[in-house]
């Protein structure tokens, strides 16, 4: 049974373990160099409130972890927020990205945002297809805004209107 709860420090090292696999292996984060703890303590600080992180637990592990990020700092954005969703590769393709989605927009709706942005890597299929089951749609494209793995990147841009 899988668990969906707000994140705790002592989740602190499994979800950098997973954020530096994915920095190590995939285009799902621009970050080009695996992060300390140290380093992601100063990340995880920054949550909470209308910023919610997440974790889901299955087995007593961290399977995966979302968030809610502020948008951009000024404060016309304050309502608009950033979603990042990361999923442990041992876990990947067992519902729980479907999970941590429908929790963490539960959540932004119940904090009052109105849009969530989703930042995807250009050829990241899945990402896609978990966004737009949920309703968001395709709002534009940075071409060739990040260099990873010896090639530039695009970032498909997905948002969710999601209080009028």
């Amino acid at each position: 049974m899988v668990s969906i709860r707000e994140a705790l420090q002592r989740d602190l090292t499994e979800m950098a373990a997973i954020y530096n696999q994915a920095i190590e292996e995939t285009v799902a984060t621009f970050d080009l160099r695996r992060q300390s703890i140290e380093e992601r303590q100063t990340w995880f600080d920054k949550y909470g409130g209308r910023h919610p992180l997440i974790v889901a637990e299955l087995d007593g592990r961290i399977a995966g972890y979302s968030s809610l990020s502020p948008f951009r700092d000024k404060e016309a954005y304050s309502n608009t927020v950033e979603l990042s969703i990361y999923i442990s590769p041992d876990f990947q393709g067992k519902g729980i990205g479907n999970l941590l989605m429908k929790e963490i927009l539960q959540r932004a709706a119940s904090l009052d945002h109105h849009v969530v942005i989703g930042g995807i890597t250009g050829g990241n299929a899945a990402s896609v297809r978990l966004h737009e089951k949920f309703g968001f749609e395709f709002a534009g494209c940075f071409k060739e805004v990040g260099f990873k793995f010896n090639q530039w990147q695009d970032v498909h841009f997905y948002q969710l209107i999601i209080r009028s």
